[in-house]
């Protein structure tokens, strides 16, 4: 009785033990499985309004399929970006062009780097009094933003249009200090990159991006005054940091935000204002 009771522990060990064995191949599919899920990785990406905000609605869906979580952070103004990408509190940002890019790293010892232009847009004035350049009067406040590359870029447009001529060689540095020939003594007020909209109502002209001019109704080639000869220079730009801009997430990203998705909207969608800056 004793060898029939060993004989059977032994067998039903064994069949325990079979099972077991079976049960091994499905758990470790279903670790790979697992795996690969807990492979998506949460991607941060600061930016600030249309179309920028919707570049990145239309990418986070791909992005999905890429493992890779998007997350938008939409920020109130023009320095909390870069300054939470610097910080490590987002992985990239997506609302500013290269030179305002350097002039942050310049004046915060930051290492933000510029990973893919996204697309060009049409810098524009604009003027709810006049219809016409030659109508702007002697005086006349011309509103543009405060920031030094972005007041470098509307001086130079308006030598670009045969409004001011500024000191050789200047270029996109120039300052109101620059500025050497003023036949209708402009007054230039400097203001926030955020406040130029509002400026409509009080300046007699405002230089701004159509990020700005859009939701007034106003476009470049229709509205505008004048617009700048060359925009490739300020392309709006997906930057990350020296230390992760290689990283895969960011290189998904930047695949995915110049593809032929994102191209089409800007066809369909802003055509007018935005032209894309890659093939």
């Amino acid at each position: 009785m004793k060898s029939k009771m060993i004989l059977m522990l032994l067998a039903v060990m064994l069949v325990v033990s079979a099972c077991g064995k079976k049960e091994e191949t499905p758990a470790a599919e279903g670790n790979n499985e697992g795996s690969q899920a807990t492979q998506e990785v949460t991607l941060k990406v600061a930016t600030l309004i249309p179309p920028m905000t919707d570049v990145l609605d239309i990418v986070k869906p791909l992005l999905k399929e890429d493992g890779v979580n998007l997350e938008v952070v939409v920020l109130s103004d023009n320095v909390q970006p870069n300054t939470a990408l610097k910080d490590k509190e987002v992985d990239a940002n997506f609302f500013q062009h290269v030179p305002y890019m350097n002039q942050f790293n310049e004046a915060n010892d930051a290492n933000l780097v510029a990973v893919q232009p996204i697309y060009n847009a049409i810098y524009g004035a604009y003027s709810k009094k006049y219809k016409t350049t030659e109508e702007l009067p002697e005086g006349a406040t011309v509103a543009i933003a405060n920031d030094p590359s972005n007041i470098g870029r509307s001086l130079v447009m308006m030598e670009q249009n045969g409004l001011i001529k500024l000191k050789e060689g200047v270029g996109f540095n120039a300052t109101q200090a620059d500025i050497i020939e003023n036949p209708k003594n402009f007054k230039f007020q400097e203001v926030d990159l955020l406040m130029l909209a509002r400026m409509l109502d009080d300046a007699d002209l405002v230089a701004m991006t159509p990020a700005y001019a859009s939701p007034l109704g106003l476009t470049p080639k229709k509205d505008a005054l004048f617009t700048e000869k060359d925009d490739s220079h300020f392309a709006i730009t997906l930057v990350a940091r020296e230390d992760n801009k290689d990283s895969e997430a960011i290189q998904k990203l930047a695949k995915r935000i110049a593809g032929p998705e994102v191209k089409a909207f800007f066809e369909e969608k802003y055509a007018d204002i935005a032209i894309p800056a890659f093939e």
